[in-house]
Protein backbone atom coordinates (compact mmCIF):
# COMPACT_ATOMS: atom_id res chain seq x y z
CA UNK A 1 0.00 0.00 0.00
CA UNK A 2 1.03 3.68 -0.48
CA UNK A 3 0.52 7.01 1.28
CA UNK A 4 -2.58 7.62 -1.94
CA UNK A 5 -4.34 4.37 -1.59
CA UNK A 6 -5.19 4.67 2.48
CA UNK A 7 -8.90 5.33 2.57
CA UNK A 8 -9.77 8.80 4.11
CA UNK A 9 -11.03 7.64 6.91
CA UNK A 10 -9.91 4.35 8.76
CA UNK A 11 -9.52 2.48 12.40
CA UNK A 12 -6.31 1.44 13.94
CA UNK A 13 -7.29 -1.54 16.08
CA UNK A 14 -5.01 -4.16 17.89
CA UNK A 15 -4.66 -7.94 19.11
CA UNK A 16 -4.12 -6.36 22.53
CA UNK A 17 -3.23 -3.61 24.75
CA UNK A 18 0.40 -2.46 24.76
CA UNK A 19 1.46 -3.84 21.28
CA UNK A 20 2.44 -0.07 19.65
CA UNK A 21 -0.85 1.28 18.18
CA UNK A 22 -0.39 4.72 19.39
CA UNK A 23 2.76 4.43 18.10
CA UNK A 24 1.52 3.23 14.75
CA UNK A 25 -1.40 5.89 14.91
CA UNK A 26 0.97 8.51 15.58
CA UNK A 27 3.30 7.53 12.60
CA UNK A 28 0.09 7.39 10.15
CA UNK A 29 -0.89 10.75 11.30
CA UNK A 30 1.93 12.62 10.67
CA UNK A 31 2.82 10.66 7.71
CA UNK A 32 -0.43 11.82 5.95
CA UNK A 33 -0.93 14.80 7.24
CA UNK A 34 -4.19 13.41 9.19
CA UNK A 35 -6.58 14.30 12.08
CA UNK A 36 -6.03 11.74 14.83
CA UNK A 37 -9.11 10.62 17.14
CA UNK A 38 -9.37 8.88 19.89
CA UNK A 39 -13.08 7.95 20.83
CA UNK A 40 -12.58 6.11 24.43
CA UNK A 41 -9.57 7.21 26.63
CA UNK A 42 -9.52 4.95 29.80
CA UNK A 43 -7.19 6.05 32.84
CA UNK A 44 -6.42 9.56 32.50
CA UNK A 45 -3.31 9.61 35.49
CA UNK A 46 -0.57 9.48 33.00
CA UNK A 47 0.12 11.25 29.28
CA UNK A 48 -3.17 10.06 27.43
CA UNK A 49 -2.67 8.43 24.05
CA UNK A 50 -4.40 11.69 22.57
CA UNK A 51 -2.14 13.49 24.59
CA UNK A 52 1.20 11.60 23.31
CA UNK A 53 0.29 11.92 19.58
CA UNK A 54 -0.05 15.59 19.70
CA UNK A 55 3.61 15.95 21.52
CA UNK A 56 5.42 13.38 19.60
CA UNK A 57 4.04 14.28 16.07
CA UNK A 58 4.03 18.49 16.98
CA UNK A 59 0.40 18.88 14.71
CA UNK A 60 -1.43 21.59 15.69
CA UNK A 61 -4.80 21.57 17.13
CA UNK A 62 -6.21 21.18 13.84
CA UNK A 63 -5.02 17.63 13.58
CA UNK A 64 -6.08 16.60 16.88
CA UNK A 65 -10.32 16.17 17.82
CA UNK A 66 -11.01 15.34 21.76
CA UNK A 67 -11.91 11.42 23.14
CA UNK A 68 -15.61 11.39 23.14
CA UNK A 69 -15.24 9.60 26.75
CA UNK A 70 -12.25 10.19 29.13
CA UNK A 71 -12.45 7.41 31.60
CA UNK A 72 -10.32 8.04 35.12
CA UNK A 73 -9.37 3.94 35.42
CA UNK A 74 -6.74 2.57 33.11
CA UNK A 75 -9.20 -0.67 32.25
CA UNK A 76 -11.59 -1.65 29.55
CA UNK A 77 -13.84 0.56 28.80
CA UNK A 78 -17.22 -0.43 30.42
CA UNK A 79 -15.17 -1.38 33.40
CA UNK A 80 -14.39 2.32 33.75
CA UNK A 81 -17.37 3.31 33.03
CA UNK A 82 -19.00 1.58 35.38
CA UNK A 83 -16.89 3.04 38.32
CA UNK A 84 -17.21 6.97 36.70
CA UNK A 85 -21.04 6.05 36.76
CA UNK A 86 -20.94 6.16 32.78
CA UNK A 87 -23.25 4.68 29.95
CA UNK A 88 -21.60 4.35 26.89
CA UNK A 89 -23.97 2.96 23.74
CA UNK A 90 -22.77 3.14 20.18
CA UNK A 91 -24.88 5.90 19.37
CA UNK A 92 -23.18 8.19 21.25
CA UNK A 93 -20.13 8.22 18.33
CA UNK A 94 -20.35 10.05 15.23
CA UNK A 95 -17.24 10.45 13.06
CA UNK A 96 -15.84 14.15 13.53
CA UNK A 97 -15.63 16.31 11.04
CA UNK A 98 -11.99 17.08 9.66
CA UNK A 99 -10.30 18.79 6.86
CA UNK A 100 -6.93 17.24 7.00
CA UNK A 101 -7.53 15.16 4.20
CA UNK A 102 -7.72 11.53 6.31
CA UNK A 103 -9.08 10.75 9.16
CA UNK A 104 -6.78 8.02 11.70
CA UNK A 105 -9.30 6.90 14.51
CA UNK A 106 -8.03 4.71 17.21
CA UNK A 107 -9.65 2.23 19.40
CA UNK A 108 -9.05 0.67 23.19
CA UNK A 109 -7.08 -2.11 23.92
CA UNK A 110 -8.46 -5.26 21.40
CA UNK A 111 -10.60 -6.14 19.07
CA UNK A 112 -12.74 -7.72 21.63
CA UNK A 113 -12.61 -5.69 24.25
CA UNK A 114 -15.88 -4.81 25.75
CA UNK A 115 -16.91 -1.32 25.43
CA UNK A 116 -20.06 -1.41 27.27
CA UNK A 117 -22.40 -4.46 28.56
CA UNK A 118 -23.74 -5.89 25.47
CA UNK A 119 -20.60 -4.50 22.65
CA UNK A 120 -17.15 -4.75 22.13
CA UNK A 121 -14.48 -2.09 19.83
CA UNK A 122 -14.99 -4.57 16.97
CA UNK A 123 -18.68 -3.50 17.12
CA UNK A 124 -17.69 0.39 17.41
CA UNK A 125 -15.45 -0.33 13.95
CA UNK A 126 -18.83 -1.91 12.26
CA UNK A 127 -21.15 1.28 13.82
CA UNK A 128 -18.72 3.95 12.18
CA UNK A 129 -18.81 2.05 9.00
CA UNK A 130 -14.57 1.94 8.54
CA UNK A 131 -11.79 -0.50 7.53
CA UNK A 132 -9.70 -1.89 10.25
CA UNK A 133 -5.51 -1.40 10.48
CA UNK A 134 -4.50 -4.10 12.50
CA UNK A 135 -0.82 -3.41 14.57
CA UNK A 136 0.33 -6.84 16.26
CA UNK A 137 3.45 -7.55 17.93
CA UNK A 138 6.26 -9.31 16.12
CA UNK A 139 6.89 -11.94 18.50
CA UNK A 140 6.06 -15.28 19.98
CA UNK A 141 2.68 -15.44 20.65
CA UNK A 142 1.51 -13.22 17.59
CA UNK A 143 -0.23 -15.72 15.20
CA UNK A 144 -2.73 -16.86 17.64
CA UNK A 145 -3.93 -13.19 18.62
CA UNK A 146 -3.63 -12.10 15.27
CA UNK A 147 -5.47 -14.83 13.38
CA UNK A 148 -8.69 -14.67 15.80
CA UNK A 149 -8.79 -10.82 15.53
CA UNK A 150 -8.37 -11.28 11.52
CA UNK A 151 -11.26 -13.90 11.74
CA UNK A 152 -13.22 -11.62 13.91
CA UNK A 153 -12.81 -8.61 11.87
CA UNK A 154 -14.06 -10.57 8.60
CA UNK A 155 -16.84 -12.14 10.71
CA UNK A 156 -18.44 -8.44 11.19
CA UNK A 157 -17.99 -7.88 7.17
CA UNK A 158 -15.48 -5.56 8.38
CA UNK A 159 -12.68 -4.82 5.54
CA UNK A 160 -8.73 -4.92 6.94
CA UNK A 161 -6.16 -3.06 5.05
CA UNK A 162 -3.52 -4.71 6.28
CA UNK A 163 -1.21 -5.21 9.35
CA UNK A 164 1.40 -3.58 11.05
CA UNK A 165 3.70 -5.69 13.62
CA UNK A 166 5.70 -3.46 15.95
CA UNK A 167 8.37 -4.96 17.66
CA UNK A 168 11.70 -6.65 16.13
CA UNK A 169 11.49 -8.50 12.86
CA UNK A 170 10.77 -11.55 12.63
CA UNK A 171 10.70 -12.93 8.91
CA UNK A 172 8.89 -16.45 10.06
CA UNK A 173 6.00 -14.51 11.76
CA UNK A 174 5.40 -12.19 9.05
CA UNK A 175 4.98 -15.04 6.37
CA UNK A 176 2.69 -16.80 8.49
CA UNK A 177 0.38 -13.63 8.95
CA UNK A 178 0.50 -13.20 5.25
CA UNK A 179 -0.11 -16.71 4.17
CA UNK A 180 -2.73 -17.94 6.85
CA UNK A 181 -4.25 -14.81 7.39
CA UNK A 182 -4.31 -14.14 3.87
CA UNK A 183 -3.66 -10.27 4.95
CA UNK A 184 -0.99 -8.23 3.82
CA UNK A 185 1.94 -6.84 6.27
CA UNK A 186 2.09 -2.95 5.28
CA UNK A 187 4.81 -2.26 7.61
CA UNK A 188 7.48 -3.65 10.11
CA UNK A 189 7.75 -0.80 12.59
CA UNK A 190 11.02 -1.62 14.60
CA UNK A 191 11.90 -0.53 17.78
CA UNK A 192 12.73 3.09 18.07
CA UNK A 193 15.81 4.76 19.91
CA UNK A 194 13.51 7.76 20.38
CA UNK A 195 9.97 8.53 19.17
CA UNK A 196 9.71 12.32 17.50
CA UNK A 197 7.85 13.67 14.48
CA UNK A 198 11.37 13.41 12.70
CA UNK A 199 11.80 9.71 12.86
CA UNK A 200 7.95 9.03 12.65
CA UNK A 201 7.79 10.58 9.10
CA UNK A 202 10.71 8.93 8.14
CA UNK A 203 9.67 5.46 8.88
CA UNK A 204 5.99 6.46 6.86
CA UNK A 205 7.98 7.55 3.96
CA UNK A 206 9.98 4.56 4.05
CA UNK A 207 7.22 2.09 4.31
CA UNK A 208 4.62 3.92 2.00
CA UNK A 209 6.24 6.31 0.05
CA UNK A 210 9.54 4.45 -0.58
CA UNK A 211 8.36 3.74 -4.52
Amino acid sequence: MTAKEFPEAFFVTGTDTGIGKTVVSAMLTIGLGATYWKPVQSGLEEETDTEFVSRVTGLDEQHIVSEQFRLTEPLSPHASAAIDGISIALDDFRLPEFSTGHLVVEGAGGVLVPLNEEEMIIDLIRHLDLPALLVARSELGTLNHTFLSLEALRSRDIPVLGVILNGPKNESNRKAIEQYGEVEVLAELEPLEEINADRLERKFNDFFNNT
